[in-house]
């Protein structure tokens, strides 16, 4: 069996006490070693196109966002993403056969993720990717491998102090994102504007041109422990959202393979170990049982 050893880019923040209240302190990466993750040498997966075409080529393409400190980020400097969703892509890599350096890194966006997958520009998907039924309807999920929820960010000195607050106020999301939408649907005083990508949103809190920022707390709970960031969450939680692995539509056998390996990684505990290294400490989080159908 070979092993491939995840060296991780330094993080910029740490995700310190993700779920729970409040604002962490920043003091630097997470306290877990780095985690290892056996590549099977005896994967075969045939009947899966995604799979087959990935094998033949000899590298699998995954979608990853490069601008969400703790789950994936590009640090300055570095050429590979870090973070907890790239260590799920690597750890799920491992488990279809490929090595890290087998594994190339898409920068994707939220509202690319599902086009990417319709047009085989990337094989999988692990970016904050929330798994609801809408797009259950276009594309596949494995997972959940990860559960957040919907949050706010505001201002140091900002009067908000709970989402009973935001009536009359500017919230900014990003394109496409369940965040945006709910914020559409349940906050019908307020005004929403959305970007493509999560640092014009935060350059617009820091400006004052919006009042606050809203997506998933881990997302959000990674700017904040950022050194001299000014920002705080809120820690008002307002939804649940679990994080899937994005495949391509009807792709069942390698949909089973990724939940059999989530599974393993639960048992083993380089899930675990992946958690701690990337956003904290792990003890008061759960990993979810993945969804099959």
């Amino acid at each position: 069996m070979r092993t491939t050893v995840c060296s991780l880019a330094a993080l910029t923040v740490l995700l310190a006490g993700c779920g729970q209240e409040g604002t962490p302190d920043s003091e630097g990466p997470g306290s877990g070693e780095a985690p290892e993750y056996t590549v099977a040498d005896d994967v075969d997966l045939s009947d899966s196109d995604v799979w087959s075409g990935a094998a033949e080529r000899g590298l699998l393409r995954i979608g990853v966002k490069f601008d969400q400190p703790g789950l994936a980020n590009m640090a300055p400097g570095e050429t590979r993403p870090a973070g907890f969703d790239v260590e799920i892509a690597k750890l799920t890599a491992a488990g279809l056969g490929f090595d890290e350096s087998e594994i190339e890194f898409v920068e994707t966006f939220t509202p690319n993720r599902e086009p990417f997958l319709q047009q085989g520009t990337v094989d999988m998907v692990v970016a904050s990717y929330t798994i609801n039924e809408e797009r259950k309807e276009v594309v596949d999920f494995a997972g959940p491998y990860y559960s957040t929820g919907q949050d706010f960010l505001v201002m140091e000195d900002s009067a908000i102090q709970s989402a009973d607050d935001l009536a009359d106020t500017v919230v900014c999301s990003v394109d496409a994102s369940t965040s945006a939408m709910r914020i559409e649907e349940d906050f019908p005083d307020t005004e929403l504007i959305t970007y493509d990508t999560y640092p014009k949103c935060l350059d617009d809190v820091r400006a004052g041109t919006a009042d606050a920022m809203t997506t998933d707390d881990s997302i959000l709970r990674g700017y904040a422990a950022t050194e001299d960031s000014g920002f705080r969450v809120l820690g008002e939680q307002i939804s649940e959202e679990p994080y899937g692995i994005g495949l391509p539509k009807d792709d069942e056998s390698l949909r089973n393979a990724i939940n059999d390996i989530l599974e393993a990684s639960a048992e083993d505990g380089t899930w675990v170990e992946a958690f701690d290294h990337t956003l904290g400490d792990s003890s008061d989080v759960e990993q979810p049982e993945p969804e099959r159908y």
